[in-house]
Formats: C-alpha cells, sequence, structure tokens
C-alpha cells in the first residue's frame, strides 16, 4: 500500500471512530494539491479540504491526527 493509500485509509478509520454511520467519498487524486472530501449522514452532506501532505502525514504523526479529529467533530456534529 503506498503512503496516500495509508492516509486515505487512517482517515476513514478516524471517521469511523467518530461516527460509523457517515459515508465518506474521497477523491482518487487531489486537484491542486487538496483533497475535496464529502462526508454524507442521512440526508446531509458536508465537504471539507484536506491538503495532500496532511492526508501522506496522517498515519505517522500525532500532530495532523489530531488536527484532523478536530475537523471532523466539527463536521461531523454539524451533519
Amino acid at each position: 500500500m503506498d503512503e496516500l493509500e495509508e492516509g486515505k485509509s487512517k482517515f476513514l478509520e478516524l471517521v469511523t471512530t467518530l461516527d460509523s454511520t457517515v459515508e465518506v467519498v474521497i477523491p482518487t487524486t487531489p486537484s491542486r494539491s487538496l483533497f475535496l472530501i464529502s462526508l454524507t449522514k442521512g440526508a446531509n452532506r458536508k465537504f471539507i479540504t484536506v491538503h495532500e501532505d496532511d492526508i501522506l502525514d496522517l498515519p505517522e504523526e500525532p500532530s495532523v491526527q489530531e488536527k484532523t479529529m478536530a475537523l471532523l467533530q466539527e463536521t461531523i456534529g454539524a451533519l
């Protein structure tokens, strides 16, 4: 598994930890170094942007995990 796939997998793991009913769509490639990620719960949908470097660093960097977890908590809470 390459670094990008490991990062996407870790992102999905964080979302599942917060709320396993949220559906996640992560693009296969970034646009301008950003991933526009869709989070859907029921009829509600939110989009968040996550930098490519953050996805790459997610599996190994606790600071990036904390930052991403805070963003996900806020976004999922708004769903």
